[in-house]
């Protein structure tokens, strides 16, 4: 017993390859998934590339706190008048001290950080 009245499958020639372009995509999604749930559990790498950030983020803020301490340099420099503040100024430019207030900036922020995180 055939069941003549039935119709052909449409595209039953086509199926196949539709098939197999479905499990390829299927596959390709399937490696994407594979390779960020790895990303996820390689704790090592997470934490290098969190130190990275976290360093970029110190050097940032060294950099916006010598700039800061530029400007308020200057603006001491042009505020004061008569011998301390030609002194003052000459320190202002020093850049040893420039480097060491720019330490102390980056090294409160990298401690603010850590506590943060401890939080």
């Amino acid at each position: 017993m055939t069941h003549e009245s039935e119709p052909p499958a449409h595209g039953s020639a086509s199926e196949p390859d539709e098939l197999r372009d479905k499990v390829e995509r299927t596959r390709a999604e399937l490696g994407e998934t594979v390779e960020a749930l790895a990303a996820k559990a390689d704790v090592k790498a997470r934490a290098k590339d969190r130190a990275a950030h976290v360093k970029e983020q110190a050097s940032e803020a060294v950099d916006t706190a010598r700039t800061k301490v530029s400007d308020v340099a200057h603006q001491a420099q042009d505020k004061l008048s008569g011998p301390a503040g030609s002194e003052a100024a000459r320190s202002a430019r020093d850049p040893r001290a420039i480097a060491l207030l720019a330490a102390s900036a980056g090294t409160l922020v990298l401690w603010l950080a850590r506590r943060r995180r401890k939080k």
